[in-house]
Formats: structure tokens, sequence, C-alpha cells
């Protein structure tokens, strides 16, 4: 299967996580500039963004902020781009629009095993360490896979 390289942006710094459907490639959290630049460098492929959007609150500036930032990302691909609400992984994953970050986490692990420790492996984790914003991203990549 052909990976797909998926973001979750941040206004600062955002998630990066290469998917291939059977294992994590690449998994890193970045400043907003360096991922720009490693954008630029990849080789083209398939890449998925998470797209913000607004259901009838208002948004701040670090919202606006994220939004600009997602928008260089697309620009700096070389290949072809997707933007996919979050509403879309929360509906994949878990079936309900009322999802966390926390149940989408734990739909993964039910999905592919838990994090390896020192005592047990898990290939499909590839070595990387899984926290924070890269559960969004990975959610994002199997999403994406799932539905493409």
């Amino acid at each position: 299967m052909t990976p797909v390289v998926a973001i979750d942006p941040g206004n600062v710094q955002s998630a990066i996580i290469e998917w291939d459907g059977s294992q994590i490639l690449n998994a890193q959290i970045l400043m907003n500039n360096d991922l720009l630049w490693d954008l630029q460098s990849m080789p083209p492929g398939r890449l998925a963004i998470e797209q913000v959007r607004c259901y009838g609150m208002p948004i701040g500036a670090t919202t606006i902020d994220t939004v600009f930032w997602s928008g260089r990302f697309a620009q700096a691909w070389t290949g072809e781009f997707f933007l996919i609400p979050r509403m879309a992984v929360r509906m994949h994953l878990c079936h309900t629009s009322r999802a966390k970050d926390s149940n989408i986490r734990q739909a993964l692990i039910d999905r592919f095993g838990k994090p390896p420790t020192k005592k047990e492996v898990n290939e499909i984790y590839n070595g990387y360490k899984i926290s924070r914003d890269l559960w969004a991203a990975w959610g994002l990549a199997v999403t994406f896979l799932d539905c493409h």
C-alpha cells in the first residue's frame, strides 16, 4: 500500500506521521518552520492535513495561525494533498461526533495493539513513541488510508 503522510497542524508546532497501513514509517512533532522545509524535500506522494472547521463557535488567533500553517504545508507539498476534517476521523474511528483525543487514542490501541514496552514488542509502532498530537496524526492517516 502506498504510504500517506498525515499532519495534525498546530499554530507553533505540528505532528507528522507516515503510515503505510501496516506500520509507522515516521513519527515526529516538529516546529512548523522545520516541518515546512522537510515537506519540500520529501518525495511526492499523498498528504493528509487535518482541516480546521468552525462549528458555529468563535475562533481565536491560535486557530487562525493553525489555518495559516495548514495552507503553507499544502503549498510546500509536491504531491497530492487532502484536507480531512477532525469530525471525519472521529466518526470513522469512534463512530461518534463526541469522541475526544483519548477516544481516538484508545480506538487506535484497540485496533493495532498497545504501544511497545521494554517487555512487549509491537512492530506496528516500528520503534516510534507515539504521544500527544501524534495520536491525532496517526488517526488521520489511518482514516485516510481506510477511506481512499
